[in-house]
């Protein structure tokens, strides 16, 4: 494998464009990965750092530091729990109210045509914190998956994640949570 700009063989025996991120080798390495539960609140913890949108009395919505595409956000109980058997009625009831508001936030921000929402449960589902209940909220636009993907092999997320944060972040502010203040993103 060469340098930036270089190629390398791709499943179609053509040469591959190599897209450099490295700023995921510390996530792979773990050096880049918080201690603790990244859905779990931590004690004077920098919410814009973690890409938190919102923090209520039972819900928690962030983005992903890692994206599937733009606008993907991951939504949990607050409470530190594997599986749907395990939130209180009025918990599983807050996680779908919240997910509603959050697909509404998304479809007035980023007008998507559409979207994937799941559960990953267990690692052999694709769970990556497999011990903390978390949805999935994929934005999807048509032609989003197009022949880049297919064709160069390379995924292209058109904004940064920060910059899509900072878009999001006012209308999560405004989000009821049962009359508990949202964490300020000041």
């Amino acid at each position: 494998m060469g340098g930036p700009g270089k190629g390398t063989k791709g499943r179609r025996g053509k040469n591959m464009k190599v897209l450099w991120a490295p700023w995921r080798m510390d996530y792979i390495l773990g050096e880049d990965k918080p201690q603790g539960c990244i859905f779990c609140p931590a004690p004077g913890e920098d919410v814009k750092e973690r890409l938190v949108l919102f923090s209520g009395r039972l819900t928690r919505i962030m983005m992903n530091k890692y994206p599937y595409i733009n606008g993907h956000l991951l939504i949990s109980p607050l409470r530190h729990v594997p599986g749907l058997e395990d939130l209180t009625p009025e918990e599983l009831l807050d996680l779908m109210v919240k997910l509603r508001e959050s697909l509404a936030i998304l479809k007035k921000v980023m007008r998507p045509d559409g979207f994937n929402v799941g559960l990953n449960l267990g690692l052999v589902a694709g769970a990556g914190v497999e011990s903390h209940l978390h949805f999935h909220v994929v934005p999807r636009w048509a032609g989003d998956t197009n022949f880049i993907p297919v064709f160069a092999e390379v995924r292209v997320i058109p904004e940064h994640f920060r910059q899509t944060y900072e878009r999001l972040a006012p209308h999560f502010l405004a989000m009821p949570d049962e009359g508990q203040p949202c964490v300020s993103l000041k």
